[in-house]
């Protein structure tokens, strides 16, 4: 499009031009991979030659002028790249460039080839020598089976884009070694050395964190100019950390030394690579310790993320699904001790649609998460989750006929009550964001505030004012309109109570600073006129104060206080802080709690 907006036309004669050199190259390589499907590894047309250096190269190089005959035919040449494979014998590969050559030869002598092969690729960045990268970064793929052009061209924009950005930063770009071997692989992986030796003014960390944030980026925007769909994988290590790998003998780093192939290097990867070969980086005592330590500490993670499958997973799978069942029937959003109570007060004892078992296995999925929080449970085995993924399968079959339960009985009328739940999670979402939002323009609010500035998608409007004319409408409504409706007002409402419990989380993130004291950290939750400190967060045994919050920024009253205390004052605050202030006072309030040499890390 142009800025008119109106449709570019390319003249006939250009089309015709262009028809005529794709009919070359489909014939060329249509030729080509029937008699010689198994040596070639890739071909690719790459951008046409620039008359310009072509001219000066003569020049310089042949100390001539170039003839009008050679810029024409210059002008009309098709450059081709043709890939083969590493596995011929000399004598062979020799054989298959003079074929190769005759086959474009014989379609049309303009036909220009260049052979290379992944070998001499390799050797070409080892020597520092990118002039074919770059020109596979901005060629056309014609043949790749095994997506190893796709590999070289995305990471070739990509390292283009990132040392553009941070040219003064970046010291080595290192594609893995099974991009060089051409093996097929669903991914396509780099590795980023970042030099923070002169840093000065941030943490290194921060430079780490914030480059790295950037050159992700610019991977998503390389995927999408070059239209390679495979996962682009990129690991950006800081200089020191990455030294700090190497005399730790990680592995990972071993095998990124001995086989990785830079495609861009200020003279750091080479020559440690040099040198691992060379036998002269040898893994320390310390390090070989480390690995045989390794398999405890990786046992010791393992129990962990078996703990965390109940204390998270499992516990918020069943706890949701609850809280929505008690929204459908008008309850507003309770917390998770009242969830238990509710159901079983309101559809157990009360509207006799539940069996008991069921609040059983909430209560008991509860108590599990509650016992590995306060470590009275500090393993779980395999069978043990087993059997509780069992049970939570079938609560959630039978809390799925529940929906359907309180539905069939509280027949059409139901609908006026889902509008009302909707209509109250809403403004409940908008007061969230400090809007204030009224029946009347609850509607105009939601489009505003939630949708149209990205926070929910465009058809969560659509659903809204179904329900609103579901309302209005609803003793007209046939049986099948009824249960679209509501099970879109389902859906509404699981979506929008997650996404208020995330923008929870993302508050309770924005308030919270942390304190290093020592060896130890520390970490300060601000809610409004209170606080709570946390004096080591990495202690299995965590010591909580709970401190009032004066104007001034002094502490008031200090108690002891725990993490279920914590949850319920966050769970009965609707926003967050907008800023976290560290007044004088609350400096040294903070000094008298962790010692006088504690640094505040806002960002930690």
């Amino acid at each position: 499009m142009n800025k008119n907006n109106k449709e570019v036309k390319i003249p006939e004669e250009l089309k015709k031009k262009f028809e005529v050199i794709k009919s070359k190259l489909d014939r060329f390589k249509n030729k080509l991979l029937e008699k010689h499907n198994k040596n070639i590894a890739g071909i690719s047309l790459l951008p046409p030659k620039n008359i310009e250096k072509e001219i000066e190269r003569a020049k310089v190089e042949e100390n001539r002028e170039l003839t009008q005959v050679e810029i024409e035919k210059l002008k009309n040449t098709i450059s081709v790249l043709v890939l083969i494979s590493d596995s011929n014998k000399k004598e062979d590969q020799k054989k298959l460039i003079d074929e190769i050559n005759k086959i474009a030869e014989d379609i049309d002598k303009n036909i220009d080839i260049k052979i290379s092969s992944l070998n001499e690729i390799e050797e070409m960045c080892f020597d520092g020598k990118y002039d074919l990268l770059q020109l596979v970064a901005i060629s056309a793929i014609l043949y790749d089976p095994k997506d190893v052009l796709a590999a070289l061209k995305i990471s070739e924009v990509h390292k283009s884009m990132s040392i553009k950005k941070f040219d003064k930063y970046i010291v080595s770009y290192v594609a893995a070694g099974s991009l060089f071997r051409g093996e097929k692989s669903n991914d396509i992986d780099v590795y980023i050395i970042v030099d923070d030796t002169d840093v000065k003014k941030m943490l290194r960390a921060e430079l780490k964190d914030k480059l790295r944030a950037i050159i992700y980026t610019l991977g998503y925007d390389a995927s999408a100019i070059t239209g390679v769909k495979k996962s682009f994988h990129i690991q950006v290590y800081i200089l020191t950390d990455f030294w700090e790998s190497i005399k730790d003998a990680q592995p990972v780093i071993f095998t990124l030394l001995r086989d990785g192939v830079p495609l861009f290097d200020k003279g750091v990867f080479t020559p440690w690579r040099l040198l691992l070969k060379m036998g002269r980086i040898k893994p320390s005592p310390e390090a070989i310790d480390m690995q045989m330590d390794l398999g405890d500490k990786l046992m010791g993670r393992i129990k962990s993320k078996l703990l965390g499958v109940v204390s998270e997973d499992l516990y918020f799978a069943t706890l949701n699904p609850a809280q929505a069942a008690l929204m459908l029937h008008g309850v507003a959003p309770p917390t998770p001790k009242e969830t238990v109570r509710l159901l079983e007060e309101i559809f157990v004892k009360k509207e006799k649609l539940l069996e008991k078992k069921y609040v059983d296995t909430l209560e008991k999925v509860r108590k599990y998460y509650k016992d590995i929080e306060h470590h009275k449970v500090k393993e779980i085995k395999g069978e043990e989750i087993d059997k509780l993924v069992n049970e939570v399968e079938d609560y959630l079959k039978r809390i799925k006929k529940l929906f359907n339960q309180i539905e069939k009985k509280r027949g059409s009328g139901d609908i006026v009550e889902i509008h009302d739940a909707c209509i109250n999670l809403v403004k409940n979402a908008l007061i969230s964001l400090d809007i204030s939002v009224t029946s009347s323009n609850v509607v105009q609010k939601f489009k505003k505030h939630l949708v149209e500035e990205g926070n929910l998608p465009d058809n969560f409007l659509k659903i809204l004012k179904r329900i609103i004319k579901a309302k209005q409408d609803y003793k007209n409504l046939t049986k099948q309109e009824m249960e679209k409706v509501k099970k879109d007002a389902r859906f509404f409402l699981r979506s929008l109570l997650e996404y208020l419990q995330r923008s929870k989380l993302m508050g309770l993130d924005k308030s919270k600073i942390g304190v290093k004291h020592g060896k130890k950290l520390g970490e300060i939750l601000f809610l409004d006129k209170i606080a709570f400190v946390t004096k080591d967060v990495n202690a299995k045994q965590k010591e909580i104060l709970k401190v009032t919050i004066s104007k001034d920024g002094s502490f008031g009253d200090i108690k002891k206080s725990s993490k279920s205390e914590i949850e319920n004052s966050v769970n009965k605050i609707t926003k967050f802080p907008e800023k976290i202030a560290i007044q004088e006072k609350t400096y040294k309030a903070l000094k008298k709690i962790f010692g006088k040499g504690a640094e505040i890390l806002i960002k930690y």
